[in-house]
């Protein structure tokens, strides 16, 4: 009940109200709390990950999809928070539906390096399994409780696969499952050319329609990952900003850019239609 309550408010709350609240689960204090995460939490400020995993109504227990979980960032969230009787995926994208040269070699080793990287994560809580969605069959399909997408739609889009990706990841979640998306946001009236993905970012409305188009539904869209302060215009892109500072070849660029912090972010759950 004081979860539903906590997703309940947060449309209203400010990202620090709803950490102070979540306060009341101690499973995420746990899981945000550990020593594997000591070099993880100069982001948190940025991620909000107790706020996101709670508007996208994740709790322990569940079978989680993280697609693209790269360097484990969310992974060692969720691990510990999703508990003994929880299951994480690591969902890497089949390099075979992507039409890019780099983003196919790129996504081939994403398994064997996330294979060769965890065990260093000092991983404990759930059950943990890392396979591409090439690797899913039949028997996988519907056993999903939540799958997350975070700051990886722009790959796909550039990639040539976010349909097909959607369409493997639809099947992948029970009936009632739902998908949640972090996204770095474009402002509404970018140029087209810019939301390509080679920028890192895109329209708001244009991920909704992409991902609805594939047998889901809008169910909420929250601020907790907003930065007004990004102008979301940069020549380099969203990696001009922290942590990358690409361009910021001087100490002035670099304290203006870190001033400003990560990018602004959209955050958008959606719920599987039938």
């Amino acid at each position: 009940m004081r979860l539903k309550l906590l997703v309940a408010a947060m449309a209203l709350a400010t990202p620090a109200a709803v950490l102070a609240d979540h306060h009341l689960n101690p499973a995420m204090e746990a899981a945000l709390a550990q020593d594997n995460r000591a070099d993880d939490r100069a982001r948190d400020q940025y991620r909000h990950p107790a706020e996101t995993l709670a508007f996208f109504q994740v709790e322990p227990g569940m079978t989680v999809a993280d697609f693209m979980p790269s360097g484990g960032w969310y992974t060692r969230v969720l691990v510990p928070y999703l508990g003994a009787d929880g299951h994480y995926i690591g969902l890497n994208p089949d390099p075979a539906l992507i039409s890019d040269p780099g983003g196919k070699d790129y996504a081939s080793k994403m398994v064997p390096r996330f294979a060769e990287q965890s065990p260093a994560w000092n991983l404990s809580g759930a059950k943990v399994d890392n396979m591409a969605t090439g690797d899913l069959t039949d028997a996988h399909d519907g056993t999903v409780d939540r799958a997350l997408i975070f700051r990886e739609m722009h790959n796909m889009k550039r990639w040539g696969s976010a349909g097909a990706e959607l369409d493997r990841i639809h099947d992948l979640l029970k009936d009632d499952g739902m998908l949640g998306i972090v996204q770095h946001r474009a402002r509404a009236d970018a140029p087209d050319a810019y939301v390509d993905g080679s920028k890192g970012y895109l329209r708001q409305q244009d991920v909704i329609d992409m991902v609805e188009q594939h047998g889901f539904e809008l169910v909420e869209a929250s601020e907790i990952n907003a930065n007004a302060k990004d102008p979301a215009n940069w020549e380099g892109g969203v990696w001009s900003l922290p942590p990358s500072y690409s361009g910021a070849e001087d100490e002035a660029t670099r304290t203006a850019r870190a001033a400003i912090g990560e990018s602004d972010r959209m955050t958008l759950l959606f719920r599987k239609r039938g």
